[in-house]
């Protein structure tokens, strides 16, 4: 058994499960395809923005500083390649863009920039506020060159307001934002989310404004700022905890794996130590999980007969399903819990989900084609969502600085091979590397 998980993992097929469309086949068009984005972002919460762009076919440019490069390259555990080490993260958050270099801090690099602008739909930006007005980069610079573009603008706390300039990550948003408060056990301190939830959380909120504003551009021919504060992108997430306290004074504590809302909803532990989750919070599915722990009679208890009063008595309720699912298996309980239609899932590590079948019918464990990996591609998370008619598509993972500097400042700006000669002499750009 894996550590937190469900079963003990294979290895990963040796053959990809998931493959691009085959060249003899033309696949069909994309739904961002004719979109270009320019991505002057780093880290997470703007480039997994931008991957996601990316993944339904626009044109993401990825602009990186000369020296060095987005951080993400070097977090986390590093891959060996033929082009030496990349970072797993990388591989990922930076597929389907092209990449490219500017020193944004200098007056030609912002004059690059303003000129990619113009070729440019959408503009993704998560720095610090005020930092690309510093580079001359302001919004309304952007719309004397192209009235149509839309800025997204991902900070800590939002361009506005009085805390819109102090410097705030994921981890600060989560916590600020209320999710950590009642994350966790009532006796211990608070605690995160194992993944950068806040960031992401923040990135789907300027997906959704992105396309939006593009939606407006495209039928008034104006742009606008979308501004996404992860602190307010977390606090969307609390669900009616603002509610509960203005009108009723309740402040919602840490309640560690219960959730005091409905019951019975929690993590029990097999015969063979594994951890499954059950919701049998719905009246009718209650009834059905009574049924299959062989007391019926606990649908009519009055203490277990509605939500209410399940939540009031979920202590002794959580003992008696802690026993039933103790006396069993995983696997049997699943296939109980499944016949009766009650929800029920193992907590699965990641051997776990890479090694599980449903998860690998669905293309989520995705072979992306990467030559320089020794075996050929890179295992990767697929799309989300799924669309029927117009999948998106991973045509490439995350590649080396620059990679694309010759590609994109020649075929949008028109840039001569002498003129990039000397933007590299002036450390404007940088060489592939």
């Amino acid at each position: 058994m894996t550590e937190g998980g469900a079963s003990a993992a294979g290895p990963l097929p040796t053959e990809p499960s998931s493959t691009p469309p085959s060249p003899t086949r033309q696949p069909p068009p994309m739904p961002l395809q004719g979109v270009r984005v320019l991505e002057l972002g780093s880290y997470i919460a703007g480039p997994q923005t931008t991957r996601a762009l990316a993944d339904f076919g626009a044109d993401v440019i990825k602009v990186e500083s000369p020296t060095g490069g987005d951080e993400l390259r070097t977090w986390g555990e590093l891959i060996p390649t033929a082009e030496g080490p990349y970072a797993a993260w990388w591989l990922s958050a930076s597929r389907n863009k092209r990449l490219v270099t500017l020193d944004l801090r200098q007056p030609a690099g912002q004059e690059l920039a303003l000129r990619l602008v113009e070729q440019c739909d959408i503009v993704v930006e998560n720095f610090r506020p005020g930092r690309l007005e510093a580079w001359n980069l302001d919004f309304a610079r952007m719309q004397s060159v192209n009235p149509r573009v839309v800025l997204v603008r991902i900070s800590g706390f939002g361009q506005t307001g009085p805390y819109h300039e102090r410097a705030g990550y994921g981890n600060v948003g989560e916590s600020m934002g209320g999710l950590r408060y009642v994350t966790g056990f009532p006796d211990r301190p608070p605690v995160r989310v194992g993944t950068s939830l806040g960031d992401g959380i923040a990135s789907l909120q300027a997906v959704i404004g992105a396309l939006m504003a593009l939606r407006v551009a495209e039928s008034t021919g104006q742009g606008q700022i979308v501004d996404v504060a992860i602190t307010e992108a977390v606090f969307s997430m609390t669900e009616a905890m603002l509610t509960d306290y203005v009108h009723l004074g309740v402040v919602r504590q840490r309640t560690g794996n219960t959730l005091l809302r409905a019951a019975p909803s929690n993590v029990y532990l097999t015969a063979d130590s594994h951890w499954i989750a059950i919701g049998g919070n719905g009246d009718n599915v209650f009834r059905r999980f009574a049924r299959v722990m062989g007391q019926p009679e606990l649908a009519d208890d009055p203490r277990f007969n509605n939500n209410q009063t399940r939540v009031a008595n979920v202590t002794e309720l959580d003992g008696m399903i802690t026993a039933w699912v103790g006396e069993r298996s995983l696997a049997e309980v699943q296939a109980l819990l499944d016949a009766a239609g009650v929800p029920a899932g193992p907590v699965m590590s990641i051997a776990d989900i890479a090694a599980d079948p449903h998860f690998q019918a669905r293309e989520m464990i995705y072979h992306a084609p990467d030559a320089r990996m020794p075996e050929g591609y890179a295992v990767m998370p697929g799309i989300v969502p799924r669309l029927t008619e117009t999948p998106g598509q991973i045509r490439h993972t995350g590649g080396a600085l620059g990679a694309d500097n010759r590609a994109v400042f020649s075929e949008l700006l028109g840039l001569t091979e002498a003129d990039l000669a000397r933007l590299v002499a002036e450390g404007i750009i940088a060489e592939a590397r």
